[in-house]
């Protein structure tokens, strides 16, 4: 049986097919430089985040979900917010450039501690410690998804790419910005003038030391903690946030990002 012959219309397509394939991440690259370049300069209207969150909500049927979000420069949220991100997530923020490989160390070996004394007790591990800077976290808020299983781990991937993209392209000041206004801090309450005004009533400019370390403080787990209401937990980590922002040096420091 003699094999079906090709037409030369079908080679073409081949040898077209052939001359574009290793031109498709070439293509990724430099879209991705566009999107991250262009939001150096304009102020995104959502987070990829947000997105899953909405569509989420409508697949669950919950069509009257609501997200809470209002943009605000820079200049316009409390400094002392700013501070306790900063104190609760990237001490280091200011000094690396999108990696805290220190930290990442630090947490390894915390979590092999914390796994170890869990498989002793036949317990499962809680508050496992994670490494990511902020600039980790924008690329992932902003541009990429949760995922889970291979999924993660071809986020994770994509993430190292955004992030140093956006150290390259982004001032610090710039990425502090960002992360302050797609962070979740509640919810469907993203950024700091919408938790500011969920929380205590105010405009995220007149957030006080001791309500901007209860924001920080749920950071971790939005969804699960109060900074509204801190149980004890919250209470105990905005505490330790506090002190560690007087141990920076106070608002003082955000001039370090100059």
């Amino acid at each position: 049986m003699q094999g079906r012959a090709v037409g030369p219309m079908s080679r073409v397509r081949r040898l077209r097919w052939r001359g574009w394939w290793w031109k498709l991440p070439l293509l990724a690259m430099g879209l991705s430089v566009g999107q991250v370049l262009t939001l150096r300069f304009v102020d995104p209207p959502f987070s990829s985040f947000m997105a899953i969150r909405q569509l989420e909500a409508i697949a669950a049927g919950d069509l009257g979900y609501r997200m809470a979000h209002d943009w605000r420069d820079l200049r316009d949220i409390s400094p002392q917010l700013a501070l306790a991100v900063v104190a609760a997530e990237d001490q280091n923020f200011a000094r690396h450039h999108g990696f805290d490989f220190d930290a990442i160390e630090r947490a390894q070996a915390h979590n092999e501690k914390m796994e170890a004394r869990a498989r002793k007790r036949g317990t499962e591990v809680k508050r496992l410690r994670g490494a990511s800077t902020i600039t980790q976290q924008v690329a992932k808020n902003v541009f990429l998804w949760q995922g889970r299983g291979p999924a993660r781990w071809l986020r994770k991937g994509v993430e190292v790419w955004y992030t140093a993209l956006i150290e390259a392209l982004w001032p610090k000041r710039r990425i502090l910005e960002v992360y302050l206004n797609v962070a979740e801090f509640d919810d469907g309450v993203y950024g700091a003038q919408a938790a500011a005004r969920r929380h205590f009533r105010k405009d995220a400019a007149r957030l006080t030391a001791a309500e901007a370390a209860r924001l920080a403080a749920v950071l971790p787990s939005p969804r699960r903690y109060d900074a509204g209401r801190p149980g004890p937990y919250v209470q105990r980590r905005a505490n330790q946030i506090q002190r560690q922002m007087r141990q920076m040096g106070g608002t003082g420091w955000l001039r370090t990002l100059d």
